[in-house]
């Protein structure tokens, strides 16, 4: 049976890491710090940040990065709201460059585009600052119940192996 995308890249491989005997709270964290770190608002920063945090509190490195891969849409996303709360936060002039211009400038000269917006980037990371803490907590709460119930609904795939 074929089976879609996102069984395939997120679903399959978090079982086989249930049968491999990492625990759910494990793997909770791991997806956590990726998910969070992932949206990090400096492009180009969160494969180092994710591989930091997986040597840090010994997470699985291989699921951390997947899940960063997987959020870069939502980096991009999450990319002007961010600078838009430090802005606030801040009370500094609303920065004028789309994210599309931003992305041209960056691709364009990559230190011009830190010359110019390098304060965007303080705004944003200080908006993350403030709300990654929470969001980490309650994605670990929400994902680690999700994969607990995960866990009970494949072991009869994980005790097959086991007897192998």
């Amino acid at each position: 049976m074929k089976q879609g995308f996102l069984y395939r890249s997120v679903i399959a491989p978090i079982v086989a890491l249930l049968i491999q005997g990492i625990t759910p709270e494990q793997i909770a964290l791991s997806l956590s710090f990726g998910i969070i770190l992932g949206v990090f608002p400096v492009l180009g920063s969160t494969t180092l940040l994710c591989a930091a945090a997986a040597i840090i509190f010994r997470l699985n490195l291989p699921s951390i990065q997947l899940v960063n891969f997987l959020v870069y849409p939502l980096q991009i996303l999450l990319l002007l709201p961010l600078i838009r709360v430090g802005e606030f936060l801040f009370r500094a002039a609303p920065l004028r460059l789309s994210v599309p211009q931003m992305l041209a400038m960056a691709h364009a000269s990559l230190p011009h585009a830190v010359a110019v917006l390098w304060r965007a980037a303080l705004h944003g990371v200080s908006a993350w600052l403030l709300l990654a803490p929470p969001a980490l907590c309650l994605l670990y709460f929400i994902l680690s119940r999700l994969l607990r119930h995960l866990a009970r609904v494949s072991q009869p795939a994980i005790s097959t192996v086991e007897v192998l």
